[in-house]
């Protein structure tokens, strides 16, 4: 198991993740071994969303982000989902959690809308990234190169555009998670 010994956080809006972008990179990782926990805005169940408009299941969020450090993990794993994101970065703890693991050096995989957490961490300066299309603007504002591709890796950086792009990018963060620190992260925090 390439991941085994690893801790991985993921990242749940109180609403709005989208879920595949959720289910399909969680399940990579603990297949590969890892141990995946769930943070969120606070504990409890929140219900995800497909195609940003249609309810989807409920899943559990393990820990508040004020219970949990970057420090105690190996890796981040944001979804999208516009409503999740936007949520998501409205939330200095959140930002402040995303950012940590800049300064860390260790290992993020973003999808979808979640590189507007990256935003707001001011992180994607100097960086090359993707996501869905209508972030690109921001990415760029921001300081970052946007490109559209499948999945851009960036010195322990993973992004991707949309939940077709999920098997790309779920093979690309179990590798860069398995590669652990990458001193080049933290130009950007």
């Amino acid at each position: 198991m390439i991941l085994e010994g690893k801790k991985i956080a993921i990242l749940l809006a109180p609403r709005g993740t989208e879920e595949p972008e959720f289910v399909e990179p969680k399940n990579a990782v603990e297949a590969a071994g890892a141990t995946v926990v769930v943070v969120g805005v606070e504990a409890g169940e929140v219900q995800v969303v497909n195609n940003d408009l249609n309810p989807g299941s409920r899943f559990s969020i393990d820990k508040a982000v004020e219970e949990v450090s970057a420090s105690e993990f190996d890796g981040l794993v944001i979804p999208g989902g516009s409503v999740g994101a936007d949520t998501l970065r409205g939330n200095d703890k959140i930002v402040s959690f995303v950012h940590d693991f800049f300064a860390q050096q260790k290992p993020v995989g973003v999808i979808c809308h979640g590189p507007w957490i990256l935003v707001e961490a001011d992180v994607v300066r100097g960086r090359t990234l993707t996501s869905y299309p209508t972030v690109s603007t921001d990415i760029r504002n921001a300081g970052g190169t946007w490109v559209d591709q499948e999945v851009v890796t960036d010195k322990g950086l993973v992004t991707s555009r949309t939940p077709d792009d999920l098997p790309a990018f779920c093979a690309k963060i179990v590798e860069e998670f398995a590669e652990g620190r990458h001193p080049a992260q933290a130009r950007s925090a």
